[in-house]
């Protein structure tokens, strides 16, 4: 296909947040989805990926992770896995193209992250959304002004076929509120409580996790005071709020030079 718009290949083409994808890309008149992919064996392989997700005909088939590097794109969208992730960046650095993640789950892997944006542009966050970064904003002056009197707790729920806890979501607001008190969130976390636990330590920051039926993501921060409560929540309804980011963090990122970003450098919340 040839345009002068920015092309996207997504990757994890044929799951819940790739249907979403291919659904907004269809209809974005500033984007050309040009590629699609899925893992090795997936059994729709070959199909129309409109078809897939049920928007009709698009005229791109589904194609095998392995033919990611013979394809023709500007930037690849990937909510996969850490492990296809990290496969499909190394071959998009040999390629020169950029990359947004919204995969989350890598650990102590996230320096590969960094190491690739030494030479490709990519936009890494755990959350796409618009609001959920509005929010990372909220919480960040919240701690600020709240300060050291208001006890910290993250309560995030999610539909039973996560596979993460907390989500990167949930981590993510503890490291902004845990970095605007002066914390390091990997001493200060407690990540559930059972049994005699005995008092609060204020000094903690505590997350709670649910897994149900299909709940597509919400997420609590409540700061706790003598006589007050605050809490900044923020509500998904469906994935298009998160596909609806990815596209607008391939359009920024389009053309864009080495380094690694965030939504809040999309969203220009910095």
């Amino acid at each position: 296909m040839t345009t002068t718009l920015p092309k996207i290949a997504i990757a994890g083409a044929a799951g819940r947040m790739g249907r979403n994808l291919i659904e907004l890309g269809r209809a974005a008149d500033d984007l050309a989805l040009v590629a699609a992919f899925e893992a090795p064996g997936c059994a729709l392989l070959g199909q129309d990926v409109g078809q897939i997700a049920g928007v009709g005909t698009l005229g791109v088939p589904l194609r095998s992770d392995a033919d990611l590097a013979a394809a023709d794109f500007d930037v690849l969208i990937d909510f996969t896995t850490p492990a296809a992730t990290l496969a499909h960046l190394d071959a998009c650095v040999a390629l020169g193209r950029a990359v947004v993640i919204g995969t989350t789950g890598f650990g102590d892997t996230r320096a590969a992250i960094d190491a690739a944006a030494n030479h490709i542009g990519i936009v890494f966050a755990p959350n796409m959304s618009v609001g959920v970064n509005l929010c990372f904003k909220l919480l960040q002056l919240a701690a600020q002004v709240l300060g050291e009197e208001f006890d910290v707790e993250i309560v995030e729920a999610h539909h039973r076929h996560k596979v993460d806890a907390p989500s990167g979501t949930a981590v993510r607001m503890g490291e902004i509120v845990a970095a605007a008190l002066g914390r390091d969130l990997a001493t200060c976390a407690v990540y559930g409580r059972q049994g005699q636990t005995g008092p609060r330590d204020r000094k903690t920051i505590g997350f709670e996790t649910i897994r149900a039926g299909e709940i597509v993501g919400d997420h609590t921060v409540m700061f706790a005071g003598a006589g007050e409560v605050i809490e900044i929540t923020h509500r998904a309804a469906n994935r298009a709020t998160f596909a609806g980011g990815a596209l607008r963090a391939a359009r920024w990122l389009a053309g864009r030079g080495p380094g690694c970003y965030d939504m809040q450098d999309v969203l220009g919340l910095r």
